[in-house]
């Protein structure tokens, strides 16, 4: 790994991972260490594209391309409207951060009504049909670079491998954060990515 690629937070966790390798290493002061540089507590919010491999075999890659753009264009002014911190993209994907599971749940909301609203006037190989997945805890940020967490990787397989098109799935740990909201209703799902319980958020 080159130091030039890496910004000055990824590059002092990685020195600081190098130290943990070491034989007769404190591990467990490396790890606190660690937490207390970078741990932080956020909604993670991972979304995905259903249909990218039929949609590339049948019509090309060039034209599902242009479905990514113009998901990103009409989806840019939603995530912003409720806070939401765009970390990366790779592909069809998305990983956003916000810091309140509230907000998250209502951009996740507004972002499957504003797909479905465009969808009314597209063809179907045209159409955004948008995968959601949400977690919430405490997580390694690595700057604007990164971040790591077992709630990452639930939110990653709910929304990448799990959801489907239309869907917003969320662990067991935001559900606990929306407890005693009437304004949301859930129904489980089961056990995903080590995640002992998640749940699909109910559409009114």
């Amino acid at each position: 790994m080159d130091d030039r690629d890496l910004g000055r937070s990824a590059l002092r966790l990685w020195k600081m991972i190098a130290e943990r390798a070491e034989t007769g290493t404190d591990v467990a002061a490396i790890d606190q260490r660690i937490w207390d540089l970078f741990g932080e507590e956020w909604t993670v919010m991972f979304t995905d594209l259903a249909g990218f491999s039929r949609n590339v075999e049948e019509f090309g890659v060039v034209h599902f391309l242009q479905v990514i753009w113009e998901h990103n264009r009409l989806l840019s002014p939603v995530i912003a409207d409720h806070d939401g911190l765009l970390l990366k993209t790779e592909g069809d994907s998305m990983l956003l951060l916000f810091r309140r599971p509230r907000r998250a749940v209502d951009c996740a909301l507004a972002m499957q009504r504003a797909c479905a609203q465009v969808n009314q006037r597209r063809r179907p190989e045209d159409q955004i049909l948008l995968c959601i997945g949400l977690g919430h805890g405490r997580v390694l940020r690595i700057g604007d670079e990164d971040v790591w967490g077992q709630e990452v990787n639930a939110a990653s397989k709910l929304g990448e491998d799990t959801a489907k098109a239309g869907e917003i799935l969320v662990t067991g740990a935001l559900c606990e954060q929306l407890a005693g909201d009437p304004t949301l209703r859930f129904e489980p799902i089961g056990e995903v990515a080590g995640s002992k319980q998640n749940y699909r958020l109910l559409l009114t």
